[in-house]
């Protein structure tokens, strides 16, 4: 599916990074490294790699890979790529300063466990996760994302979900979004950011 959403000279989500990370970008460990989690067409570790950080961007899109690379390369900057799918991820095979993971709820409620488990494990003690999607008030707009209300995040439901983490950011918000055809408009979003004890 990803392929073939990737597929062409448009940048399905354009080639600026997400707002959620550009607003809390100060929060990541500087100059660290950087996983970026289902990173598509490569706008977010483009942007990470430009503020400093060593990154790895996985996703399991080879569409999206290919058209990631020659965005760092038009951007001179570099940036590892990854194939691979998120389910079954192996998290552990190097802990992180910070984990990024911007508009994946692609993944459906049954896996955000093992998802967010999985972030958690990428994450060395101290390190920051930032996760940038859409509230179920998003599916009222119909500017991107999931048509399924199941899919978006509540701020209750991070909460929950991250517990575990010193949480530093959950917060709800509407703002408008130019973010290629994918994400464009009015759009209901949240932020979240904690920091791995």
């Amino acid at each position: 599916m990803w392929d073939e959403r990737f597929a062409g000279d448009t940048f399905l989500f354009g080639t600026k990074p997400a707002m959620g990370l550009v607003r809390h970008k100060d929060k990541l460990i500087q100059n660290g490294s950087c996983l970026a989690v289902a990173d598509g067409e490569g706008r977010n570790s483009v942007y990470l790699a430009e503020l400093g950080h060593d990154v790895l961007a996985m996703d399991s899109s080879q569409v999206g890979i290919d058209k990631a690379k020659k965005l760092a390369e038009a951007h001179q900057v570099s940036v590892s790529y990854e194939l691979a799918d998120i389910y079954g991820y192996d998290w552990q095979k190097a802990q992180f300063d910070n984990v990024v993971a911007i508009f994946i709820q692609f993944a459906p409620p049954s896996k955000w466990h093992e998802i967010f488990e999985g972030m958690k494990q990428a994450l060395r003690p101290g390190g920051v996760l930032i996760l940038h999607g859409y509230t179920p008030k998003q599916v009222e707009y119909g500017t991107g994302g999931p048509s399924n209300v199941a899919h978006l995040y509540t701020t209750e439901m991070l909460a929950e979900a991250f517990g575990d983490m010193d949480i530093l950011v959950n917060e709800a918000y509407e703002a408008v979004l130019d973010e290629g055809p994918g994400h464009s408009g009015q759009s209901a979003l949240v932020d979240f950011v904690a920091v791995k004890r």
